[in-house]
C-alpha cells in the first residue's frame, strides 16, 4: 500500500464521513458540469466540522489541495481537479436555525435551493436568487459562484443575501464572517492570527488611494449587478472602513464568489424576502431574430418585471426531441427566432394582462415581435421549465460540435447589449462559427454558447480564441467576463486582462495570505492552468466504432449516447423535489447512484478500454447496477440520456464476456416457468409461497427471503378468451386489438379477464391478435438479442393488422410501451419503419379510453354517481414514455370520483428489482420515501390504484394494500344495467 493510501486508510478510523480513493469513485467525480476532466486523488463525505477540520490538517501535512463540492454542476470547472474533492451534498444538509421575524435562516452548505424555499413557503418567506439549477444546487455552490438566476433583476446575487458565513480558516480555525462596524474592524486587525492577518491586509491594500483609483477605473461597471470577475474587492471598497457613507464591512462579500479558494464554508446565514405578489403572469413574446429581442428586453424592463429571460430558436427546435419539454412548448406559435419570458407578480390578474396588453401595443407598434400568449397558474412552472432545460437539451445537438460553456457567462449593462451582440457576432463571423443564446437578458447576461467540435484539435485552439477576443469585447464594454458561473479553470487566465494586472497581483497577494499553502481549491481564479488544458476529451483521438445491437444511429452511436450527459445534474432531485428520476439517488443520495455517475462511467471505459469487448468491466457493472431502468432519465433528463437502453445494452455485451448469471437467466424466461407451472397452478403456487422455499430456496437463487412471489392465476387469460370469444365481438362503437402480455395472461388474469369485459361493456369488440410475449423481462436483464427475436417475431405479426382505427392496448404498462419505446430501435433494420409505423397505434388501455371519451364515444352517465376516493400510484415507464393525465381522466369518469396522484416517482420494486436480494433495502427505501407513507395515511375506503403489476405488488407486499389497476376500478364503477 502507498504512503498516501495508508494515510486515507489513518484518516478514515477517525473521519466520521466517507472516504474513497477507489477508481470508480475518481472516476465519478472526474467532471462536474463543465469541459473538464481530472482525476481526484480521493473522495470524501464530510459528515460534519470536524471531519472538514481534520481534511484540513491532512492537506496541509501531505501538501494536497480540497477541492469543496456542492452538486457539481459548475460549468467552469470549479470542482475538478487533482486533489480531494470534499462533497458537502450528502450529510451537510440541515437546516439549522430559523427567525421568522428578523427573516433569516442558518442552513449547513449542503441544503438544497428549492428545498429550502418550500421549507419557508409556509411562512410567507422565500431566499430570493433562484438558479436555473435550483432543484438540484446547494447553497454552499450558490455562495461560492455568487449565483444570481432567473429573478435577479429584483433580487440580485447571493452575494446581496448572505449575512454570516461560519468557514474554517487554512490553518483550520473557525471564524465567523459578519458585517461589523469600524470599531470592530479595527479591533480585528489586531489579533495576533490568521483572521487578525486576513483584516490587516485588505485594510492596508484598500487603504491605499492609487489602489482605490485602480480598482475603480479597471473592474467591471458597479451599476453591472452582475459581476462576478475575480475577488470581490471592488465592493468591499465600496464599505464604511474605505468610502465614508458606505454600508459595513462584511467578508462575506469576499467569500461570495471566491469557489472555494479562500476558506472551507460550514455554516451560511441568509437573508430573506416575503413571497412576491401573488398573481404571477408571463408573458411570452415571440420575435423574429434575436436582433429584435434585445430591442424588446429594453421596452420591456421600463415596466419593471420579475424577470425577462431569453430562449433562442435552436434551443426551442432542441426541446422539440426531449420527451418532457415538448408538453412544456404549449405556447410556442411557428419558429420564433428568439423568445422573451417577462414575468409579472401583482395583486391581481386584470393588472398583469393590463401591462401585458401595453407592451405587446408598443412592440407591435415597433414591429418587435408577432405574438404575445400570456400564462397563468399552473402553467408558469411549464414555460419555467422549458427555459431551464436550455442548458439540458444543449447536448441533444447531433454529432461532436456542440454548443460549448467558454464565453457563456459575459455580463454588460442592457442598454448595451445590442451594441455589444452586433461586435460579438461580428467576431463569429469572422471565426467562421455559429452560436446558440439564452439566459437572463434583462440584466445584460446572455448565455452565449459557439458551437465548436473540442474533440479537434484545431477546434480546441478556436476555444482559446473565441474566449481572448469575447474577453476583449467584455472589457470595452467594461463588462464582467463572469456573471454568476464563476471563474474557475476556464476564465482564471483572462482575469488579469479584465480586472488589470496590478489589480491581478492584489488578488493573488489575498489568495496567498488566505491560503499560503494553496490547499483550498488551487488553480481556480488565481494561478489557473491553460483553460485548453484537462479537456473531457482528448482532441485528435479517433472515437472507437462499437458494435451495438440497439440502434444508436440517432446519437451517432453509443459513445455519443453517453456523452451527451454534459454534467447539469437534473438527475439530483430530492423525492421532496419531485419527479422520477433517478430513483436509487432519492434513496441513497450518493453520487454513485445518479445518472450522470453512470453515463460518466460509461463513456469513460468505452474511451479509454484497451479491452477488444470495452464492455467488459466490472466497474460499469457496478455503477448501473443500481439503476432499476424506470425510464425516467429518458424524458426527465433534458439531455435525453436513455441509461435503461445503455444498461440494456451494456449487460448483453457484459455477459457475453463473464456468461449470463442464474438469477437473471431465471428472470428473463419467468413466462417459460410460468406457462409450465400454470399447469399445476395450485402446486406452482405451493412452491413459490412456503416458508420452507423463502427461506432456503430464495437466497440460493438470489432473492429475498423477505419477498412474496407472484403467484399463477387459476387460470389464463388465453384459456378464458377461448371460453368468451363470443362475447368479446359485442360493440357497436368498433374494434380494438388487445395484447395479452405475459404477465396478464398468467399472474393478472383476473385485471385481463375485467379489461375485456369493461371494453364490451363500453361499445367496443375486443381481438386478441396472434403475438408472442413483450419481451420485457429480457430487455431488463439486458439479454436483448433475445429480446430483437420477440420483437422481431411482434412486429412481423403484428403490423400488418394493427392500424390507427384499431388501434393495440396494452394492460401492463412496461409490456405495452415496449413497442413505443425500445422496439423502433431493437429491431431488426429491415423491420424499423415497420416498428416506427406501429408505436403511432400502440397505446394503454387508459390512453384509449381518454380518447374515446374526449371524442364523446364514452361518458359518463356510463358509470356510477357514488362517492369515492381514489389515489393513483402512475408507473414509471409511463411516466416517461406517456403519461398519467389519461389515467387521471379515466379515474374522474364517475362523476363522484375524487382523484388525487400520489407525489411518488418509483414504487421501487422495477420488475425484478426489488426481489433481489441486494437490492431489497434500496427497493424498499425507494418506496418509503413518498409512497409508502402516503398509502398507510390514506383511509381505507380509499380506492388505490396502481397500473403496474410490481407497483401493486410492492404496495401490498409492504402496506398489505390491495392496489387495483384502472380497468378494475372502471369496471367496478359501471352503472349495473
Amino acid at each position: 500500500m502507498s504512503t498516501i493510501n495508508k494515510a486515507f486508510k489513518d484518516l478514515e478510523k477517525s473521519f466520521t464521513g466517507d472516504i474513497y480513493t477507489d477508481q470508480l469513485t475518481r472516476t465519478i467525480y472526474a467532471t462536474d458540469g463543465s469541459a473538464y476532466r481530472e482525476f481526484p486523488v480521493a473522495v470524501c463525505r464530510p459528515a460534519n466540522t470536524n471531519d472538514i477540520k481534520q481534511l484540513i490538517a491532512f492537506a496541509r501535512d501531505y501538501k494536497i489541495p480540497i477541492i469543496p463540492r456542492a452538486a457539481g454542476t459548475s460549468l467552469a470547472g470549479q470542482v475538478v481537479g487533482n486533489g480531494i474533492v470534499a462533497d458537502i451534498s450528502k450529510y451537510m444538509t440541515r437546516i439549522i436555525e430559523f427567525n421568522k421575524e428578523e427573516r433569516w435562516v442558518r442552513v449547513e452548505p449542503g441544503v438544497n435551493l428549492d428545498e429550502l424555499n418550500l421549507f419557508l413557503k409556509p411562512h410567507g418567506l422565500l431566499f430570493g436568487p433562484e438558479t436555473s439549477t435550483a432543484n438540484r444546487c446547494m447553497i454552499g455552490g450558490m455562495v461560492g459562484n455568487n449565483a444570481c438566476g432567473l429573478h435577479s433583476l429584483v433580487y440580485g446575487s447571493t452575494r446581496d443575501h448572505t449575512l454570516e458565513v461560519k468557514a474554517l480558516l487554512s490553518d483550520g480555525t473557525e471564524v465567523v464572517f459578519k458585517e461589523i462596524d469600524n470599531e470592530t474592524f479595527e479591533n480585528k486587525c489586531t489579533i495576533d492570527s490568521l483572521e487578525g492577518r486576513l483584516y490587516s491586509q485588505i485594510k492596508t491594500i484598500l487603504s491605499a488611494s492609487e489602489v482605490q483609483e485602480e480598482i475603480r477605473r479597471e473592474y467591471p461597471d458597479p451599476r453591472l449587478e452582475r459581476r462576478n470577475t475575480g475577488y470581490a474587492i471592488d465592493i468591499l471598497l465600496e464599505s464604511e472602513p474605505f468610502t465614508k457613507g458606505k454600508g459595513k464591512f462584511n467578508f462575506c462579500k469576499l467569500i461570495a464568489g471566491s469557489e472555494g479558494t479562500l476558506a472551507f464554508i460550514t455554516e451560511i446565514k441568509l437573508n430573506l424576502l416575503p413571497l412576491p405578489a401573488p398573481i404571477k403572469g408571463l408573458l411570452c413574446v415571440h420575435c423574429k431574430t434575436i436582433e429584435d429581442s434585445l430591442k424588446a428586453n429594453l421596452l420591456a424592463l421600463k415596466y419593471k418585471p420579475e424577470a425577462i429571460e431569453l430562449m433562442d430558436n435552436t434551443i426551442l427546435q432542441l426541446t422539440k426531441d426531449n420527451i418532457e419539454q415538448r408538453k412544456n412548448r404549449f405556447f410556442v406559435e411557428g419558429d420564433p427566432g428568439a423568445l422573451l419570458i417577462i414575468e409579472f407578480a401583482k395583486n391581481t390578474k386584470e393588472e398583469v394582462l393590463s401591462i401585458a396588453a401595453n407592451i405587446e401595443k408598443e412592440m407591435r407598434a415597433a414591429n418587435l415581435a408577432y405574438h404575445f400568449p400570456t400564462v397563468f397558474g399552473a402553467d408558469i412552472k411549464k414555460v419555467w421549465d422549458l427555459r431551464k432545460a436550455g442548458l439540458g437539451v444543449l447536448s441533444n445537438m447531433p454529432g461532436d460540435a456542440k454548443p460549448v460553456s467558454v464565453i457563456e457567462d459575459t455580463s454588460v449593462l442592457p442598454e448595451l447589449l445590442p451594441a455589444y451582440i452586433a461586435e460579438f457576432n461580428t467576431m463569429l463571423d469572422s471565426l467562421g462559427l455559429k452560436c446558440v443564446y439564452h439566459a437572463h437578458i434583462a440584466t445584460g447576461e446572455l448565455h452565449l454558447r459557439p458551437i465548436i467540435d473540442l474533440k479537434k484539435s484545431n477546434e480546441v485552439e478556436l476555444f482559446h480564441t473565441v474566449a481572448l477576443e469575447t474577453a476583449k469585447l467584455v472589457k470595452k464594454y467594461k463588462g464582467s467576463l463572469s456573471g454568476e458561473h464563476g471563474d474557475g479553470r476556464l476564465r482564471g487566465e483572462f482575469i488579469p486582462l479584465m480586472v488589470g494586472a496590478k489589480n491581478y497581483l492584489l488578488l493573488k497577494k489575498i489568495k496567498e495570505t488566505w491560503d499560503p499553502l494553496h490547499i483550498f481549491n488551487a488553480g481556480k481564479i488565481t494561478d489557473t492552468p491553460p483553460m485548453t488544458s484537462s479537456l473531457r476529451y482528448k482532441s485528435g483521438v479517433k472515437d472507437r466504432e462499437i458494435d451495438t445491437i440497439f440502434d444508436f444511429s440517432k446519437t451517432h452511436g453509443i459513445l455519443r449516447a453517453a456523452e451527451q450527459c454534459n454534467g447539469s445534474g437534473d438527475c439530483r432531485k430530492s423525492h421532496i423535489i419531485g419527479g422520477t428520476m433517478c430513483p436509487s439517488y432519492m434513496a441513497t443520495r450518493d453520487e454513485n447512484h445518479v445518472t450522470r455517475a453512470r453515463a460518466n462511467v460509461l463513456r469513460e471505459y468505452l474511451t479509454f478500454s484497451s479491452k477488444k469487448n470495452p464492455f467488459d468491466h466490472k466497474e460499469i457493472y457496478q455503477i448501473l447496477d443500481l439503476c432499476i431502468s424506470c425510464k425516467a432519465c429518458k424524458s426527465e433528463c433534458p439531455s435525453n440520456v436513455d441509461v435503461a437502453k445503455l444498461k440494456a445494452e451494456f449487460l448483453q455485451h457484459y455477459y457475453d464476456a463473464n456468461g449470463v448469471p442464474i438469477r437473471a437467466s431465471i428472470i428473463a424466461n419467468i413466462t417459460t416457468i410460468n406457462k409450465l407451472g400454470s399447469l399445476w397452478p395450485w402446486f406452482t403456487n405451493f412452491l413459490m409461497s412456503n416458508s420452507v422455499t423463502r427461506k432456503l430456496g430464495f437466497p440460493l437463487l438470489g432473492f429475498s427471503p423477505h419477498r412474496e412471489m407472484p403467484l399463477l392465476y387459476q387460470t389464463t387469460l388465453n384459456k378464458y378468451i377461448r371460453n368468451y370469444a363470443t362475447e368479446m365481438q359485442k360493440g357497436s362503437k368498433g374494434s380494438v386489438y388487445l395484447f395479452n402480455d405475459e404477465f396478464t395472461n398468467y399472474n393478472d388474469t383476473a385485471i385481463g379477464i375485467k379489461t375485456i369485459q369493461l371494453l364490451n361493456k363500453l361499445g367496443y369488440k375486443v381481438i386478441i391478435p396472434k403475438h408472442g410475449m413483450s419481451g420485457r423481462t429480457f430487455l431488463s436483464k439486458g439479454l436483448i438479442r433475445q429480446a430483437r427475436k420477440i420483437a422481431d417475431r411482434n412486429i412481423e405479426q403484428l403490423s400488418g393488422v394493427i392500424t390507427a382505427d384499431q388501434p393495440l392496448l396494452g394492460i401492463e404498462p412496461s409490456a405495452i410501451l415496449a413497442f413505443r419505446d425500445e422496439y423502433p430501435e431493437l429491431v431488426s433494420s429491415h423491420l424499423r419503419a415497420d416498428a416506427a409505423k406501429l408505436a403511432k397505434n400502440v397505446m394503454m388501455v387508459d390512453e384509449f379510453i381518454a380518447r374515446e371519451a374526449e371524442k364523446g364515444n364514452i361518458n359518463k352517465d356510463q358509470f356510477t354517481n357514488e362517492k369515492r376516493d381514489v389515489l393513483l400510484h402512475g408507473h414509471c415507464q409511463q411516466k416517461a414514455i406517456s403519461s398519467t393525465n389519461y389515467t387521471k381522466a379515466i379515474l374522474a369518469l364517475p362523476i363522484n370520483y375524487s382523484v388525487n396522484e400520489i407525489p411518488s416517482g418509483c414504487c421501487g420494486m422495477a420488475g425484478s428489482f426489488g426481489f433481489e436480494k441486494e437490492h431489497y433495502e434500496v427497493s424498499m427505501n425507494i418506496g418509503e420515501l413518498v409512497l409508502f407513507p402516503a398509502v398507510r395515511k390514506a383511509s381505507a375506503e380509499t380506492i388505490i390504484v396502481a397500473p403496474g403489476t410490481s407497483c401493486r405488488h410492492q404496495i401490498k407486499d409492504v402496506t398489505g394494500v390491495i392496489a387495483l389497476h384502472p380497468m378494475e376500478v372502471l369496471f367496478g364503477a359501471l352503472r349495473k344495467e
